[in-house]
């Protein structure tokens, strides 16, 4: 039996601006995966309404909305399990270790994919206002059996 492709959207960042291309992005997705600094309990409702949603609170998420973001999640799709953290400098476990193929965080708003140890580590950047010169980006996780790949993508 063929198995399909999954699609995973990566979002983070948003700071309270969920622009109409990250929801164009993230249209047909099985899942999406918000990484922190959401802005407000709006850009999750809608998010949910897209698919469905996992979110991880940043440290801007400080108001009584937050307070039921974790600050780290843990998603298993098939086989592929992936690891949400806002700042990836407070990453506390070893993932490979842990059996963790994806880890996903944001913060810097610097979009960034790189492998390491078998781990692939996926910062999809900020997709809501600009910061400096860095892009406002996204992001998402194509996942075939154990195969996982990562594509970021500019708005």
């Amino acid at each position: 039996m063929l198995v399909p492709v999954v699609r995973i959207g990566l979002i983070s960042d948003t700071h309270g601006l969920l622009r109409p291309e990250a929801t164009a992005f993230l249209a047909g997705c099985a899942h999406i995966v918000h990484a922190g600094d959401v802005g407000n309990r709006d850009i999750l409702d809608k998010l949910a309404a897209i698919a469905p949603l996992s979110a991880v609170r940043g440290n801007n998420d400080t108001d009584v909305w937050a307070a039921d973001l974790m600050p780290t999640i843990l998603l298993t799709v098939g086989s592929v399990r992936i690891y949400a953290i806002h700042d990836l400098a407070q990453l506390d476990i070893d993932p490979c270790t842990a059996g963790i193929r994806v880890v996903v965080s944001g913060h810097s708003h610097n979009p960034k994919v790189r492998e390491e140890g078998g781990v692939l580590y996926v910062n999809p950047g900020s997709a809501g206002p600009r910061r400096f010169k860095l892009p406002v980006s996204i992001g998402e996780l194509l996942i075939d059996g154990n195969s996982v790949v990562a594509r970021l993508a500019t708005l």
